[in-house]
């Protein structure tokens, strides 16, 4: 069973089909024979880092820029509210 769904080489962040536990390992990521392995409870449907992102650095997901990072997320990290800002209607 599938755990998380990448769509695009430049995504940095992977969305879950499932719930999952710290440390856990989801398999699914390209790129990552090793997989990633999780750092915290997260729910289904929510995002987490698949590589570390650095503060202030642009949040990818199916390929567009969703945000920016507002804090450092380190890999296997929740990606969510808390530590990313839009960056919709901004110049």
């Amino acid at each position: 069973m599938r755990k998380a769904i990448v769509m695009d080489n430049k995504d940095n962040v992977a969305t879950l089909l499932t719930d999952v536990e710290e440390g856990d390992v989801i398999h699914d990521i390209p790129g990552k024979a090793g997989g990633v392995q999780i750092q915290q409870k997260i729910p289904f449907g929510h995002k987490i880092a698949i590589r570390k992102i650095g503060r202030g650095e642009a949040v990818v997901k199916y390929g567009e820029v969703i945000g920016k990072a507002s804090e450092e997320i380190a890999e296997g990290r929740h990606v969510h509210v808390h530590n990313v800002e839009s960056v919709r209607g901004r110049g």
